[in-house]
């Protein structure tokens, strides 16, 4: 019998098996791919050639990277570096010495734009990027270890556990589907994930604490129908929050070029997986690993839940 006609419109733990198996699906998908393809590591881990030119009238950035293409410089990135007036191209390793492969980027673009000169030829080792992709990799881990404990503090350690598992979820989704696409992970795209972790957790602690103040304001019906009134009651404020956020994340996506590619596709993929997760990852999960009334309710109220559990009077 639904108790919370009125909250409760759609039965979102009902439906909640057909989520883990949609979950299942991706995160063996992005599990396969990251173990076949990889990550498409950008310069910004793997090392390279960095080259600055100058275009005293200006450079047409798209020109660029257009001839860039044409002379064989495919995987060369290249975006404007505080003016029009200055271009910075990154190139990847190769057997050939830096000062032949900046010579040869200088003569590819002098042939379409004569006045373009070289600035400055520098060389990042592999070593550099190693030490970047492990910082990045740590600081995911504290934000992980940081979650845990605020959530298990705040809330309950069941809802600590669905939270961590929630976010573990939603980054190993994205980044397996970024590593589908091929879509370059540099410095941006790792920053989008930080960021994707702070907006994940936020929005599934809003869930939460709609949820604890159910369990306390609410004295009949099961966990199950309390939780999926806290998830309809939060549903206009999630949907408003991530839909303003997504069409931001659509506008760098759409506006932003090449070099905000990786880090606004992050964003979008990151926004759609999180609220996802967040309803049905986040408090499915809590409510399966035995989550009860009592574990929320203030201590009175905790005892009288649990005699009513035991069948006391």
């Amino acid at each position: 019998m639904n108790v919370f006609p009125s909250d409760a419109r759609f039965d979102f733990f009902g439906k909640r098996y057909f989520a883990y198996a949609l979950s299942a699906i991706l995160l063996l998908t992005a599990l396969g791919s990251l173990a076949t393809k990889g990550l498409n590591l950008g310069l910004d881990f793997t090392g390279g050639v960095v080259v600055e030119l100058g275009y005293p009238e200006g450079a047409n950035i798209t020109a660029v990277r257009e001839t860039l293409a044409e002379h064989g410089f495919d995987q060369a990135v290249a975006q404007l570096f505080g003016s029009s007036e200055s271009v910075l191209v990154r190139l990847p390793p190769t057997g050939e010495s830096q000062s032949r492969v900046a010579d040869s980027l200088l003569t590819a673009l002098q042939a379409d734009v004569p006045s373009v000169t070289m600035r400055r030829v520098e060389y990042v080792g592999p070593a550099v990027g190693e030490e970047l992709f492990n910082a990045g990799g740590l600081a995911l881990l504290v934000v992980l270890a940081g979650v845990l404990v605020y959530v298990g503090f705040r809330f309950q350690l069941r809802l600590a556990g669905g939270s961590i598992l929630a976010l573990a979820h939603d980054l190993i989704v994205v980044v397996g589907i970024v590593s589908l696409l091929g879509v370059r992970f540099d410095l941006t795209v790792l920053a989008a994930f930080l960021a994707l972790a702070g907006y994940s957790i936020n929005d599934t602690i809003v869930v939460f604490d709609r949820i604890r103040e159910n369990f306390q304001k609410m004295r009949k019906g099961s966990e199950k129908e309390v939780m999926n009134a806290s998830v309809n009651q939060t549903m206009s404020r999630t949907v408003i929050t991530s839909g303003t956020t997504f069409l931001t994340a659509l506008a760098l996506f759409v506006f932003g070029g090449e070099a905000l590619y990786g880090f606004s596709l992050t964003l979008l993929l990151g926004i759609v997986v999180g609220t996802f997760s967040s309803i049905y990852v986040a408090s499915a999960l809590s409510l399966d690993m035995g989550l009860k009334r009592r574990d929320l309710l203030k201590i009175d109220d905790r005892e009288r839940a649990k005699q009513v559990e035991d069948g006391a009077p």
